[in-house]
């Protein structure tokens, strides 16, 4: 499998798409790809039996998906974990890193080191672990983007993109914080909170809203 179609995977997966439908324009932005290209490669793995579209509904993961999706990411996120709480690695800086060590892993030695970090349910940006029976916990998939305006929501979890927590460092939006939603600018524009957590009034960009995801 190419490296493209399991970053389809894992981003259909991050985005829910084991229980519902995901739509083209969620995972284009997520990728940050083309909307036509998302159609290309989607049909195609709908040929392999990877994942359903259906034509202006959405895209959702077959069981064959499922499986090889979780896990792509309990490898992944668990490479993470070690190298954020035991080699001291800064967030922004652990995917690549992630993306390379997963794919020379084996079964034992994921086992392995997931024993050793005392079995994370989570890593270190929220994303859920799956057990190694491919078990996970229900997680939310609401992005900050959908929240409406008036709306309290606690940050759940980010998208594992280097840009993105680079900038939510900068902003210092952390797991855990409760955000009062105070707008949606129109055309595209950013969403305005409220940050109670720490009484800062934040102004988060569109794409970076559909990184955040929130219960």
């Amino acid at each position: 499998m190419t490296p493209m179609k399991e970053d389809y995977l894992k981003i259909i997966f991050e985005l829910g798409g084991t229980k519902r439908e995901v739509s083209n324009k969620q995972v284009a932005i997520s990728l940050n790809i083309a909307a036509g290209s998302v159609t290309e490669m989607v049909g195609k793995m709908a040929e392999e039996n990877l994942v359903v579209h259906t034509p202006y509904s959405g895209i959702s993961l077959t069981q064959k998906g499922t499986e090889l999706a979780v896990v792509l990411v309990r490898k992944h996120r668990i490479w993470e974990s070690f190298l954020v709480d035991k080699l001291g690695y800064a967030l922004p800086d652990v995917h690549d890193e992630a993306e390379v060590l997963e794919h020379v892993t084996s079964t034992k030695l994921v086992n392995s080191l997931d024993t050793f970090l005392g079995h994370p349910q989570h890593c270190p940006y929220g994303g859920i672990i799956p057990d190694e029976n491919g078990h996970f916990d229900d997680y939310s998939h609401q992005v900050l983007n959908d929240a409406e305006d008036g709306q309290t929501v606690v940050v759940d979890r980010f998208i594992d993109n280097h840009d993105l927590l680079t900038y939510l460092g900068d902003i210092k939006l952390d797991l855990g914080d409760k955000l009062h939603v105070i707008k949606h600018d129109p055309f595209e524009g950013p969403v305005t909170v409220e940050n109670l957590t720490d009484n800062k009034e934040l102004s988060i960009g569109y794409k970076a809203a559909h990184y955040i995801f929130v219960k």
